[in-house]
């Protein structure tokens, strides 16, 4: 249930860049979610009109952008993506994830 307070945090953001920049409606909303993040992007869209209620994001769409799991593994130098726990090349696990725990706002487009 973490993605509730991880979608009023992205409101919060629209709020104040609207004050900032002085929008008054927020079209859609990009996020950037890798694959790794802990975040479920169905549970973003399903919390996202809670969070959004009565604030310049309701209404909004919501686009999720997921960022596959990327690593590179000392042992053999192999860069690149990854499905399982161990490196597609050498099967080895001391691999460095360089791609796939992110987690932020992409774009907005505003009105």
């Amino acid at each position: 249930m973490h993605e509730l307070a991880i979608m009023q945090g992205v409101v919060r953001v629209c709020e104040r860049e609207a004050a900032k920049e002085g929008f008054g409606r927020v079209e859609s909303i990009t996020l950037s979610v890798g694959a790794v993040s802990g975040v479920v992007p169905e549970c973003l869209a399903e919390f996202f009109p809670i969070a959004a209620k009565g604030t310049v994001a309701e209404g909004a769409r919501l686009v999720t952008r997921l960022i596959p799991a990327a690593v590179e593994c000392p042992d053999c130098g192999y860069a690149g993506p990854i499905r399982g726990t161990e490196c597609p090349r050498c099967g080895g696990y001391g691999y460095r994830l360089t791609h796939g725990r992110e987690f932020y706002i992409e774009s907005l487009e505003v009105e």
